[in-house]
């Protein structure tokens, strides 16, 4: 995917991508991103797999934009729980 635009707009992060399709995401999935202000929001780079935000070390892949809702509270509660250094479980993922 390559992105040719990104906004925020009512609570959500949007994706423009080149052959003109567009993505949502609720903030509410990537707590640093819905924290910043708009100087660090507006610093971002797009990766090979994602978005990379590195004022506050956000990433995002493109493959979360098309997560049904349950599948995102469940990255959502890893995330906090690997936050939060409760990495119980956490060991057993690939994370490469």
């Amino acid at each position: 995917m390559n992105v040719q635009r990104l906004w925020f707009a009512e609570g959500q992060l949007w994706i423009a991508a080149e052959n003109g399709e567009i993505h949502s995401q609720h903030l509410r999935y990537y707590p640093r991103l819905q924290r910043a202000d708009d100087a660090q929001r507006a610093v971002w780079e797009q990766t090979n797999d994602g978005l990379h935000w590195s004022a506050i070390d956000e990433d995002i892949s493109f493959e979360s934009f098309f997560y049904a809702d349950d599948d995102r509270s469940v990255v959502a509660a890893a995330r906090r729980e690997y936050a939060q250094g409760q990495t119980v479980g956490m060991d057993a993922i690939n994370w490469n």
